[in-house]
Parts: C-alpha cells; sequence; structure tokens
C-alpha cells in the first residue's frame, strides 16, 4: 500500500523539474496566478529579501529573483537544492539555497522581509513549529504568503481520487488528506504566532462543480495552462498572507 505524504518523489523526480514535457512542471504554471494575488499585498518585490520554504527545484525562487528580489530558497530534497543550484545558475540568477527544513529554519531572527510558501504546508512534519520558525525569521512587519488544500470532501475527492489515482496527474500518496488544513484552523494558527491582517481567498483551479473539473483538466491537457480565479470558494485550494505584527 502506498504510504501517504510521501516526499521521496521530489527527490527521485528532481531531475525532471524543469523539463517542459514532464508532469511537475504543471507547478510552474501555477506561479504567474499566484503572484496576481501576493501582489496585491507586496507591491513592488525588487530589493525585498525573500525566503521560498520548500522551494523544490526553484519554481518561485527564480520567478521571485527574476523580478529583482534578493532570493534564498530551502528544501528538505538534496537533489531538487541540487537541481535548483544547477538550474539558477544557468539562468544568471544569484539565488542563496541550501537543504534543510521548515520545523528548522537555518536564517537568523527577523531576516526577511517576506516569506512564500506555496504547496508545502500540507506536506511539513509539524504545522506549528513551521508557522512558528516563518514569524521567527520575517522581520517585524514583514509578510508570509501562501497557499495550500483545505481539508474537505470535495478536496479528497479531487487531489486524490482523481488526480492521483485516476487520471494520475499526481503521483499516488504524494499527499495524506488528514494533514489538509481547514482555512480556520491555518488562521487561528497564525494568530497564535502573532500575525496579523490575515486574508485567505479561494485558488480556484478546478472550477465548482466534477464537470467543471474534468473540463479544466482537459484545457490544461491542451494548452498547458490554467484557467485560475482567486475568490471565496475555499473548498479545495485556497492563497492567503498574513503580516508579522510589528510588536509582539
Amino acid at each position: 500500500m502506498q504510504k501517504p505524504n510521501d516526499l521521496a518523489f521530489y527527490d527521485l523526480s528532481a531531475d525532471q523539474w524543469w523539463s517542459e514535457t514532464a508532469k511537475i512542471y504543471a507547478l510552474h504554471h501555477l506561479n504567474a496566478p499566484r503572484f496576481e494575488y501576493f501582489d496585491r499585498h507586496v507591491a513592488d518585490w525588487q530589493g525585498l529579501t525573500v525566503l521560498d520554504v520548500g522551494c523544490g527545484g526553484g519554481f518561485s525562487s527564480e520567478f521571485l529573483a527574476k523580478r529583482g528580489a534578493m532570493v534564498s530558497g530551502i528544501d528538505q530534497s538534496r537533489n531538487c537544492i541540487a537541481k535548483a543550484q544547477e538550474h539558477a545558475v544557468k539562468s544568471q540568477l544569484a539565488i542563496a539555497y541550501q537543504h534543510g527544513y521548515a520545523e528548522a529554519l537555518p536564517y537568523a531572527d527577523h531576516a526577511f522581509d517576506v516569506v512564500v510558501c506555496v504547496d508545502v504546508l500540507e506536506h511539513v512534519a509539524d504545522l506549528n513549529q513551521t508557522i512558528a520558525e516563518i514569524h521567527r525569521v520575517l522581520k517585524p512587519g514583514g509578510i508570509f504568503c501562501f497557499d495550500t488544500i483545505n481539508r474537505t470532501f470535495k478536496s479528497k475527492l479531487i487531489m486524490i481520487w482523481l488526480l492521483e489515482n485516476i487520471l494520475r496527474e499526481i503521483p499516488a500518496g504524494i499527499h495524506d488528506w488528514r494533514k489538509f488544513i481547514p482555512p480556520q484552523e491555518l488562521t487561528t494558527l497564525l494568530r497564535s504566532h502573532h500575525f496579523e491582517e490575515i486574508e485567505i481567498k479561494g485558488f480556484n483551479i478546478f472550477g465548482e462543480t466534477m464537470l467543471d473539473n474534468l473540463a479544466a483538466y482537459w484545457q490544461y491537457r491542451k494548452t498547458q495552462g490554467f484557467q485560475i480565479s482567486i475568490n471565496e470558494d475555499t473548498s479545495v485550494m485556497y492563497i492567503g498572507k498574513a503580516k508579522k505584527a510589528i510588536a509582539t
């Protein structure tokens, strides 16, 4: 039986990270719509110190570096970090990558203006400790940008049953539904760690019905693009931001 939340996939797929024909490259297409939302809260990335937690092979890190941010990236997969470093050199981008874990970030207190964490919170071993570490490394008033997956019947149906088990677009076992995070749970956790001005929106890739989901899937297969909307429907995926309180 496949072990849930099997992160060995990332080590095994690292060599294909930047291949446009690999299934993992779908994550690359999420950057533009993600940052359309994040840009509402970070008007200008030029010169900001930014940490990409769970950077994988570097999709978001390179996206940010090209916009003038001073980027550091960290990931639990040594193979992904090696591929990210290799690709950054080819792209002539100065990105400080290192191996490590979200629960024990190897950075000084108040080191970053922004922390970005996408497709990651639903995988970490200790969510509470991860949020504590992100808070620690942010400067007072710094911004935490994130997205993750809600724990609902619909998310189980789409993310695991449909995308993993039926369509095989996501490797079987990559997700553990029990680790998906209801927005209210994450909001409560953020507040307990002195984050404020928390905003959460639906990050809607799939539409509302199963027919919508299949249509979105075939649209992606045809065009390699997603029709993503930011709305109030957080039933599957959601995106958000929080600000570290200046005085805690």
